[in-house]
């Protein structure tokens, strides 16, 4: 028997076994032989945690608050059991944010790890952006400091027996400016260790410099001070630099700024200070190829120093099981380095997860197709409209343009409504209530084959209100030492079973568990789509532009969404169907019946004569329907 009909057979019969034990009103699995096949390809659902947070339940949260009195989590947080609820939320990939060492005020000399100085550190606990060894792991997350890479390597097991991928971040753009990695693999060196200081620019420097010039702390402003002005030896405003560096985000003074990225310096990447490129481009028409024809491509080519490093770090992680990687500002590297990298990636882990932050639509392209990228950020776009139609003062009108405007690579587009960078949307300068948000999850989650990005906390309608120092609030600090409140009740002593929570964010958790579980077992949500929005728009009364909806459907599979914004109107419509919507779904002249699959209560009926149809929504404040459609 075949290996694919053997795995076909298992997941049946893990199907039905799961159905017995299925709670009430829960979306119903599916368990016929043709529905597992089409489940072999579902999407996928990013959980971003940020590691230092996430077990951590002192509820001190001092502002400028130490390690030991703000508390920290560690990796053995993620026990057996909190890795299983994670993956029962309906998450496929977990995003460790923060593992690389970074930069810390914490002191860890007796473990032969340098300390940090305060004046080129962002907060207490550091920015993971400012990484300070790429072939280890941050101290603080360790319980015996010795073992950090182990106990890191063993929560890969942990991860991966759980049923989960492992994805953690690599910046390419910059590194800490006090570089220093202890346990480079043999045949490795630093970055900068063999650069030409006396020169700006070399093609195999890998930085740029000012010669003759030292490097400055920025002058602080607006009552800003390192660790909130703690007296604090290295807190000197000095820092020692000669030559100066240029600064992570292109400032190229020797004195930057203190709103640049003064604590990273900028990789060169073999680009010249005028912009000329010291490598091969790639030829006309390579867009088209796959990273087998990349990789070849670069087999026989001399690319820059700083190339081959970020290469060797992701094989390096590669090789110890992550199974994919974020990618910092990838924008701000040039993309042949990406089809380098990634070819690269792809040819030792065809499967990689690669994810990029690219915010200027007119690289999006490029990068999918010259850099290989699996993913980008879908934020300029779908996000900030998305925001805007939350807030209020937004019309449902602008989404399906943006969707339609990345039809030809939706695939690549991943959604998301919270990350470590953006405001959390229970928080006052967002939506300041969580369930304003369930619309657009809704809407976020089903519109397209792309995955589904999760921010830890979100689930529980987490508002991000605590100042802890370097961090403002409305975004849970990456800088700071201390805990996310609503986290803490759920993790519950480390039971992790939401034994604190409350009623509410226990129903905002069960939302996400609903919808998130649908999206990963629907065939439907990885076949077409099709806008139904501007047809109601023309034709239906009482429709309007807080309401979204829109068709999706497979060969097994066939679901209407609608999602009403509005909180505070109940809306009812007779939705409509466009004719050739109609024929694609190959319905025939007879009612259908349409019934929720996230809650399992509400159904309806649609109605097709003379290949028109329609069907009566009756809609609440903030609710969505996704509705299957069944004879």
């Amino acid at each position: 028997m075949k290996k694919q009909n053997l795995l076909i057979i298992a997941l049946v019969l893990f199907s039905v076994i799961a159905c017995k034990n299925e709670p009430k009103n829960q979306p119903e699995p599916l368990n016929t032989v043709e529905d597992m096949k089409t489940q072999m390809k579902k999407k996928e659902v990013v959980y971003q945690v940020f590691t230092r947070l996430f077990g951590n339940t002192n509820t001190t949260n001092k502002p400028w608050g130490t390690l030991e009195e703000n508390g920290v989590g560690k990796f053995n947080d993620f026990t057996d059991k909190a890795l299983n609820e994670i993956k029962d939320l309906g998450v496929t990939h977990i995003w460790y944010t923060g593992v690389p060492h970074h930069d810390v005020i914490t002191d860890y000399t007796k473990y032969g790890i340098s300390n940090d100085d305060p004046d080129i550190v962002k907060g207490r606990a550091g920015s993971p952006y400012a990484v300070k060894d790429y072939y280890n792991v941050n101290p603080d997350l360790a319980e015996n400091v010795e073992n950090r890479l182990q106990e890191f390597e063993a929560l890969i097991e942990r991860t991966h027996k759980a049923g989960l991928k492992v994805i953690i971040d690599i910046v390419p753009n910059h590194v800490a400016r006090n570089y220093q990695s202890l346990t480079n693999p043999e045949g490795t060196t630093d970055f900068g260790a063999e650069d030409d200081k006396t020169v700006t620019y070399d093609v195999n420097n890998n930085f740029y410099y000012n010669p003759g010039e030292p490097f400055k702390v920025p002058e602080w402003k607006n009552g800003y001070q390192p660790l909130g002005g703690e007296n604090h030896a290295m807190a000197d405003s000095k820092f020692k630099e000669m030559p100066a560096k240029w600064t992570g985000n292109g400032s190229r003074a020797s004195q930057p700024d203190m709103n640049d990225w003064y604590e990273t310096v900028k990789v060169n990447y073999g680009v010249s200070p005028d912009g000329n490129k010291d490598f091969d481009e790639l030829p006309e028409g390579f867009d088209n190829e796959d990273y087998n024809k990349h990789f070849e491509f670069w087999s026989d080519k001399t690319v820059p120093s700083s190339w081959v490093k970020f290469k060797d770090i992701a094989l390096y992680w590669t090789a110890k099981g992550v199974d994919g990687f974020r990618f910092d500002m990838a924008e701000m590297v040039p993309v042949e380095f990406w089809s380098y990298m990634n070819s690269h990636i792809k040819m030792k882990n065809p499967d990689a997860f690669l994810l990029a932050e690219v915010y200027n639509p007119s690289l999006y392209r490029d990068y999918i197709k010259k850099g290989k990228m699996d993913y980008l950020y879908d934020k300029v776009q779908l996000y900030d409209t998305l925001k805007h139609v939350i807030q209020g003062h937004g019309k449902t009108d602008n989404i399906p343009p943006i969707l339609d405007d990345l039809n030809d690579i939706e695939h690549h587009m991943l959604h998301f409504l919270e990350n470590h960078d953006e405001q959390r949307i229970a928080s006052p300068d967002f939506a300041g209530n969580a369930l304003k948000g369930k619309p657009a999850m809704v809407v976020s989650a089903t519109s397209t084959t792309a995955p589904t990005m999760v921010y830890f906390g979100q689930e529980f309608g987490e508002p991000g209100a605590e100042d802890l120092g370097f961090g403002d609030p409305t975004r849970t600090s990456i800088f700071d030492y201390g805990s996310v409140p609503s986290l803490v009740r759920w993790v519950n002593d480390k039971k992790f079973d939401g034994g604190q929570s409350t009623k509410e964010e226990l129903e905002l958790r069960d939302f996400y568990k609903r919808l998130l579980n649908f999206t990963i077992n629907s065939s439907a949500l990885m076949g077409e789509y099709q806008d139904i929005h501007w047809y109601n728009q023309q034709n239906t009364e009482w429709y309007n532009d807080k309401v979204l909806s829109f068709a999706r459907w497979s060969d097994t599979e066939q679901l209407i969404v609608v999602s009403n914004f509005n909180a505070d109107n109940n809306y009812g419509f007779e939705l409509q169907l466009p004719e050739d919507l109609v024929s694609k779904l190959k319905l025939q002249d007879g009612e259908y019946k349409l019934k929720d699959q996230l809650y399992n209560e509400y159904s309806s009926i649609l109605k097709v004569e003379n290949g028109k149809a329609q069907a009566r929504i009756d809609i609440k404040p903030l609710e969505s329907f996704i509705l299957k459609i069944a004879e």
